[in-house]
């Protein structure tokens, strides 16, 4: 349901254009024209400022078992995301908090102080058998509010003591400041790092992932994590037709140029509330091309808007998804990207003697 008691029009450093009400509600919204007139005679303005809560997590590692991602464990060290990144496909979950997948997504978030606690028990329980863990499955692990809380970094401290391998995926270039322990797990293969670039073009990628760092930083993080030592790839993500596909080969290219070594993609999903927010973002700033895009979309979901099911979910299915995959895995072999993935060393896991010694006892 939308929201209409707030703007439609584009807000300058957020994705979302409304605050539409989450799908869990009784009630919604109707416009006031009287507060919609003292907005434009700037009698009021509405500000929406970040604002973060503590969380105190009763648990840090989630499982999933889906056939469609590489890894059945993850951590989540925020929920919501700053970015503000119109097409996320965590926006629903705020929905789960009573918030707004929209302008609350991006605004109130909240922050698992104890994250780095937890794991420590986790990962010390007996029972506890390793395998690569991810950050970043949901909300961005280095969005702008890790530089501040590193919550992030602390995570990283556990695992480094533990041995424990881990995947990284994010949009910042902020993942360069913990190269200390990612170089070091690196020498051990305990991580690798994926920076997703969805097009080089920094105007188009500050319309679509307002707060997130510039392309070109995160092409020099990807610099800057091979020189270190550190695996580090990229992902292409998501390929809107007819906004960002003609950038595929460009990025890929200069991915691995930077020393990029792996390289994936995603085509994009509207599940839920997001296809409300993204369709009225996309006439917010593309107007005229709207019609287009919604058309190419459908055609890549089988007729409609997004598609769920294991297998066609992240790729899509038809003529321009056949294409797509196509130009995707020519640019990578003419780059010589995915030619050998390193992979990620388990056999390593330990707990550290002064957390396992004298619990071994019981």
């Amino acid at each position: 349901m939308p929201s209409s008691d707030q703007p439609t029009a584009a807000l300058k450093g957020r994705g979302a254009t409304s605050n539409q009400v989450e799908r869990f509600s009784a009630w919604s919204r109707e416009p006031d024209e009287t507060i919609e007139s003292a907005n434009a005679a700037h009698e009021h303005v509405v500000q929406f400022k970040t604002h973060v809560t503590d969380e105190i997590a009763r648990r840090i590692i989630s499982r999933n078992n889906s056939p469609d991602v590489p890894f059945d464990r993850s951590i989540n060290p925020y929920r919501g995301c700053e970015h503000g990144c119109i097409y996320c496909f965590a926006r629903p979950t705020h929905a789960y908090l009573g918030l707004s997948p929209g302008l609350d997504f991006e605004t109130e978030l909240y922050a698992k102080r104890n994250a780095a606690e937890l794991l420590r028990v986790e990962l010390s329980k007996p029972n506890y058998r390793p395998a690569i863990l991810a950050l970043g499955a949901n909300t961005d692990p280095y969005q702008p509010i890790e530089r501040g809380l590193a919550i992030t970094r602390s995570i990283l401290e556990v695992l480094e003591d533990f041995n424990h391998p881990v995947g990284i995926t994010t949009k910042s270039a902020l993942v360069v400041r913990d190269l200390d322990i990612l170089s070091r797990m690196a020498g051990k293969g305990l991580v690798r790092v994926f920076l997703s670039v969805g097009t080089l073009d920094a105007d188009l990628a500050r319309l679509l992932e307002p707060r997130a760092n510039t392309p070109g930083r995160r092409i020099e993080a990807i610099r800057r994590l091979a020189q270190a030592g550190v695996p580090a790839g990229v992902i292409v993500a998501p390929i809107i037709p007819a906004l960002n596909d003609y950038d595929i080969e460009r990025v890929l290219e200069v991915a691995a140029q930077a020393g990029a070594e792996g390289a994936g993609y995603v085509m994009l999903r509207l599940l839920l509330e997001v296809h409300d927010l993204f369709v009225k973002w996309l006439h917010a700033h593309f107007p005229s091309r709207a019609a287009h895009v919604m058309s190419l979309i459908e055609q890549v979901r089988d007729g409609r808007h997004n598609d769920a099911n294991f297998g066609s979910r992240m790729r899509g299915t038809g003529q321009y998804a056949e294409l797509v995959r196509r130009r995707f895995e020519l640019a990578c072999r003419r780059n010589g990207l995915n030619m050998a993935r390193r992979q990620l060393d388990a056999t390593r896991f330990r707990r550290p003697d002064a957390h396992s010694a004298q619990l071994d006892l019981f």
